[in-house]
């Protein structure tokens, strides 16, 4: 089944805040994150929640896409990160389809064929920026669970694979440095 995503999931932008240093919730941006997606930095709360709506909190499976600038990404909010709100870098996706897995929703907005149509649609030079409706107009495929849950676990151990070639890339290089080092003496 192909869907566009605002059938399938509510699309609303992150909040605007300026952080305090303080508080009881974390004002996530871009900068919080590496290329892929990851959370790079330890979180810290520093935004108060006074004045700050329910809706902008964010809830575990809420989907964030970074729309601004040149590095796009989607990653799912889970629930054992410090209570958080989304910045304006990020769009938040929540899911109102029970047939859709969140981390297929991050892996589907993350796919390069993805990735290529949402840059094409791109607006502004300085600072591109996905639109929201460009967002809900994106049709999604969505196969049942079991499928997606066969990708995430292909996806899975894809990354592990690659993590293995680079410990035994490493391991292989200090062999050979230790090998020219002997040889030396």
């Amino acid at each position: 089944m192909k869907t566009p995503l605002k059938n399938i999931t509510s699309i609303q932008t992150g909040l605007f805040a300026k952080p305090t240093g303080s508080g009881e919730l974390v004002y996530l941006q871009s900068k919080h994150f590496d290329e892929n997606g990851q959370l790079n930095t330890e979180l810290y709360p520093d935004l108060p929640a006074e004045d700050i709506s329910e809706k902008h909190i964010l809830k575990d499976g809420d989907v964030l896409f970074a729309a601004k600038g040149t590095k796009n990404f989607a990653t799912v909010f889970e629930n054992h990160n410090e209570p958080s709100v989304a910045s304006t870098s990020f769009f938040v996706l929540r899911t109102s389809y029970n047939n859709i897995l969140p981390q297929y929703l991050a892996w589907f907005l993350n796919i390069q064929v993805t990735q290529a149509l949402l840059k094409t649609q791109a607006i502004g030079t300085a600072i591109p920026s996905i639109s929201k409706q460009v967002l809900e107009n994106l049709e999604i495929s969505v196969p049942d669970i079991e499928r997606q849950e066969a990708i995430l676990h292909i996806i899975k151990l894809r990354n592990k694979e690659k993590l293995l070639k680079q410990k035994i890339e490493l391991l292989r290089e200090k062999q050979i440095q230790q090998q020219l080092i002997n040889a030396l003496k």
